[in-house]
């Protein structure tokens, strides 16, 4: 087995889980592009709206007593996946690009999508993970 020194373990850690995040919102993008024209970058949104849900879901591990991720997991998929995976400087170049053609209305949709489509995805990810963590906990009690 290979020693790798603590102070190195969670930036590889990171690594590893930005690797994966990139190439899933590059993939997702290229994929939902073409199928999305308009003014609107519904791409982004769609990446950053299921980065919070996924964020959302993975977040409430952490405080579990049924499953608690090693530290350097939390890192690759916190940090990593879902940093590298979420794109909030696309975000602001889109809102930047927005600004640009003048429509208020479009701008307002998108900024408003973000952020309360974001925050809700976050809500239902965590909610649905705590409640799942209470019924195993109730089980696991039981047994």
């Amino acid at each position: 087995m290979i020693s790798i020194h603590s102070r190195l373990r969670p930036a590889l850690a990171v690594s590893f889980g930005a690797i994966p995040g990139a190439l899933g919102r590059f993939l997702l993008e290229a994929y939902l592009e073409p199928h999305l024209a308009g003014n609107l970058p519904f791409a982004t949104l769609i990446v950053n709206v299921s980065g919070c849900f996924l964020l959302g879901v993975i977040a409430p591990l952490a405080f579990a007593r049924t499953f608690v991720p090693h530290p350097d997991l939390r890192l690759l998929l916190t940090t990593g996946f879902i940093g590298s995976y979420t794109t909030f400087s696309s975000y602001e170049l889109d809102n930047d690009k927005l600004l640009g053609i003048r429509d208020g209305a479009i701008e307002g949709f998108y900024w408003l999508g973000s952020m309360g489509l974001g925050l809700l995805a976050l809500e239902v990810g965590s909610r649905l993970v705590l409640w799942g963590l209470a019924h195993c906990e109730k089980w696991n009690d039981l047994a």
